[in-house]
């Protein structure tokens, strides 16, 4: 049921044109979803103070919550269509009253930790495309079959929801950078081993892919006490986002995973200063794929050591600041970061060896990333002692990865099985820091034990992936169609 309804509304959706990609489906179920789901969150804590005999003070008054203005319900249960909004007035309610009261609670919350100051964030960065108010009636009865109550409705919500996201990025244009292949984040997770008591980052979140899946890992670790599952409520996840649709779908992701107020600031975090940070400010996991490609102003830079435009080296070194001692990381990284040879690169990698231990890479194949022909490694390290070996692991998952042929858990597993003992294999080897140039401190991934053989994909998995950019293709001159 919920995935026909999320079928629905995206074909609801596809009608406007204000919405014209897969970012914009995105952003646009969010925003609706975010209210849904406040207001099962506040029926049931209602429900709950009304058991426990206590008044409940509700976050938003009643002329803006979804039972009042999106879905008034009859006797029966079904949406009363006689005192529901629609049309115009509907569209004219949500952009000149609900969206503005909604931000104004930036200033009402008590903090930045409160759920009433992510509902003041969300809908100060995002606006209402959906200008059509028959298109937004039929999109809120859609949204009003969904349901957040049980654990297993939540579960089934935060995949298709993850199903989006994964749509988004491989929609290409700036979608990728908001997805990382979950088989990649959960194979890092698996090395990094966060633990219950651990302050988990994320200074890049994206869509909180990272955060997410710490927490399924975390939950999967066995019976949890109540102190257990309040920490990780309240006090494991952290993350900054500086672009505002991946911060409102951040924020929504992790609600649908469980977690009720996200610890997730809106702010570039490239304009701190790592002169400032103090020990209460760091961390004891770091887990992140920064982008990388992009250049920053000259006033940023000045708020780190090692002066350079390029975002990836940047955030690096903010990573490496903010590990507290015997902190451990997992951060993806461009492969030339290994051996390119201006200034900062090498100044770069020697702070990495000297300053921490790291002891494995993980070398990624070209196709990793959807929509991104950029190759990368990921980098594990430990804060706090300098690297004596490394360990590195090519991956190959013996065939060609592409949008029809993704990277999988089982393409990973080989990977983490033999790092737990750091193993040589045909894919392994070590590397003594000794022996590396320690005027360049290159690190360039050489498979000693003579690379991976190249393989080009069958002929029949050509023609399917053809049959599939066809299908694709299709569809878009079927939605321009319906346009025009």
């Amino acid at each position: 049921m919920f995935e026909q309804a999320f079928k629905n509304i995206d074909d609801a959706l596809r009608k406007e044109a204000g919405c014209t990609t897969e970012l914009d489906y995105t952003e646009q179920t969010s925003w609706l979803l975010f209210l849904k789901y406040l207001d099962g969150l506040e029926q049931d804590r209602a429900d709950e103070a009304a058991l426990q005999g206590k008044p409940y003070t509700y976050i938003l008054d009643q002329p803006y919550r979804w039972e009042s203005w999106a879905a008034p319900k009859g006797k029966d249960g079904q949406i009363d269509h006689n005192r529901a909004l629609a049309g115009d007035d509907l569209r004219d309610f949500v952009n000149q009253k609900l969206f503005p009261y909604l931000h104004s609670f930036t200033q009402k919350a008590a903090g930045s930790n409160t759920i009433e100051y992510k509902i003041g964030q969300i809908f100060g960065e995002i606006k209402n495309k959906i200008q059509s108010g028959y298109n937004m009636r039929e999109i809120i009865d859609h949204i009003d079959e969904l349901r957040f109550r049980s654990q297993k409705e939540k579960h089934e919500l935060s995949h298709l929801y993850e199903a989006k996201i994964k749509n988004m990025g491989n929609a290409g244009r700036n979608g990728g950078e908001y997805y990382t292949p979950r088989p990649l984040i959960r194979a890092i997770i698996q090395v990094v081993k966060p633990r219950i008591g651990d302050r988990i980052y994320d200074g890049a979140a994206g869509s909180a892919g990272f955060l997410c899946e710490a927490f399924e890992y975390l939950k999967a670790r066995g019976r949890l006490t109540t102190k257990d599952l309040t920490r990780l409520q309240t006090s494991t996840f952290y993350g900054k986002e500086k672009k505002s649709l991946a911060y409102v779908i951040a924020i929504m992701n992790m609600i649908l995973h469980g977690i009720e107020a996200p610890n997730i600031l809106h702010t570039n975090t490239l304009t701190e200063n790592l002169a400032d940070v103090q020990e209460k400010d760091r961390y004891d996991v770091i887990l992140a794929n920064p982008p990388f490609g992009g250049k920053e102003r000259k006033e940023v830079q000045q708020n780190f050591p090692i002066r350079t435009g390029e975002t990836a080296f940047l955030f690096l070194q903010h990573f490496i600041k903010m590990l507290r001692a015997g902190g451990r990381a997992g951060v993806v990284i461009k492969n030339t970061f290994l051996s390119n040879t201006d200034n900062a690169s090498v100044s770069l990698r020697k702070l990495l060896l000297e300053s921490c231990n790291l002891h494995t890479v993980l070398d990624c194949p070209g196709g990793t990333f959807q929509g991104a022909g950029v190759k990368t490694v990921v980098l594990f390290f430990e804060k706090g002692a300098p690297t004596r070996n490394i360990w590195f692991y090519q991956l190959d998952p013996g065939r060609n990865l592409g949008k029809t042929n993704p990277l999988n858990d089982d393409d990973l597993a080989e990977f983490v099985e033999l790092q737990k003992a750091f193993a040589n294999s045909p894919k392994s080897w070590n590397v003594d820091t000794a022996t590396i140039d320690q005027s360049t401190f290159d690190l360039s991934v050489k498979n000693p034990n003579g690379g991976k053989e190249v393989r080009h994909r069958s002929p029949q998995a050509i023609m399917d992936e053809i049959a599939a950019l066809d299908a694709e293709s299709s569809a878009v001159l079927a939605n321009i169609r319906m346009l025009v």
